[in-house]
């Protein structure tokens, strides 16, 4: 198949350090590549990948403080995209709401991969765009009617995380994700002042979190039992995650998939997380991590946490969450759009297409 991959333009793909949706998709965009296809990355001029490089700007726009207006490239991203529609089977976008417009307009299919999370507004937009195929990645995420044409789970590459049967540091908890209110970073902190526990801390604090962090975060950070490391690499966070002896997950809201979940269970660490969104899709409770109904419950599950086996929480991740299995999926939801669209229309290439 010839595909085209729309990324953000906000973080490089792969990200060097915090970007969930720019991680996935350069995992799914190389093993894409590697099966065969013929796939184009639109995304950021830095990025790194195996797929033909297409980029509007030169760098991510999150580190160049030139960029005043983030949508003026984006716009220029989808046009480009979509002025070379033609050239591809299908459009895979990691866009949001932004490709809607556009993709209603071409005879290639768009297929819509929903990152993020509903809200009052853009529920507006994509029930207008309704019948455009959807993939959800949790199935907790479809709170709306849309056309979903499967869900499928964000994967890693389960050799990128070295597996740490046990940990040669100090017990101690982490805590890996964006500083902001709805992660629960103030929940790990109080967690583990409640039991006692060390913690460590790494993520990025954009702009509008500043003044949470400010205030309800840095008054806890001692350096001694509550650490706060920065915004981490991979190879930091691989470090932070395997050493732990359990991963904190306390989020406030209903996240549509939580990667730092699976990152930690691919190292071997079990994670405690509140039942919201896709936690109880993504952690085998009592097996890999435990699923709570509330903070005190978090806390209280900790020593049952420390019984978990190590190897199980990695092979749970080998099995369900990698890479392989996601791009399994893509290429079964490609394979269905296209050929829909076909007996719908007739008008693609189907001469160049292999299923």
């Amino acid at each position: 198949m010839k595909i085209a991959q729309v990324a953000p333009l906000w973080e490089r793909v792969p990200p060097p350090t915090y970007g969930g949706i720019e991680l996935v998709v350069s995992r799914l965009t190389d093993e894409l590549v590697r099966r065969g296809h013929d796939v184009t990355l639109f995304a950021s001029g830095d990025s790194q990948t195996l797929a033909r490089l297409e980029a509007v700007y030169p760098r991510a726009l999150r580190l160049d403080a030139n960029v005043k207006e983030y949508t003026v490239y984006e716009m220029l991203e989808l046009s480009q995209v979509y002025q070379l529609a033609e050239e591809f089977d299908i459009i895979h976008s990691h866009l949001g709401i932004s490709a809607l417009p556009l993709a209603s307009f071409v005879p290639t299919p768009t297929v819509h991969t929903l990152h993020g999370r509903f809200t009052t507004d853009n529920r507006n937009v994509y029930t207008y765009h309704q019948k455009q195929p959807y993939v959800s990645i949790s199935n907790a995420q479809r709170e709306i009617n849309l056309n979903y044409v499967g869900t499928v789970y964000n994967g890693i590459n389960p050799e990128d995380y070295r597996f740490v049967a046990q940990p040669q540091e100090a017990p101690y908890l982490a805590f890996l994700g964006r500083f902001s209110p709805e992660k629960g970073p103030q929940h790990a902190i109080a967690i583990a002042k409640q039991t006692g526990w060390h913690l460590k801390m790494a993520g990025k604090v954009d702009v509008v979190d500043s003044k949470f962090f400010e205030q309800e975060i840095a008054p806890h950070i001692d350096g001694k039992q509550i650490q706060y490391l920065g915004e981490i690499n991979h190879a930091e966070k691989v470090e932070l995650l395997g050493n732990a002896a359990i991963t904190l997950f306390p989020i406030t809201w209903q996240e549509p998939f939580g990667l730092v979940m699976i990152e930690s269970m691919a190292t071997g660490t079990p994670v405690i997380a509140m039942n919201l969104g896709s936690v109880s899709e993504v952690i085998a409770h009592g097996v890999s991590g435990f699923v709570c109904q509330s903070f005190d419950e978090m806390a209280a599950m900790i020593p049952a946490a420390l019984e978990l086996n190590r190897q199980t929480c990695r092979e749970y991740i080998e099995n369900k969450f990698s890479v392989i299995q996601m791009v399994d999926g893509y290429e079964a939801v490609y394979g269905k759009i296209i050929k829909d669209r076909i007996n719908s229309n007739g008008r693609i290439h189907a001469a160049r297409i292999q299923f």
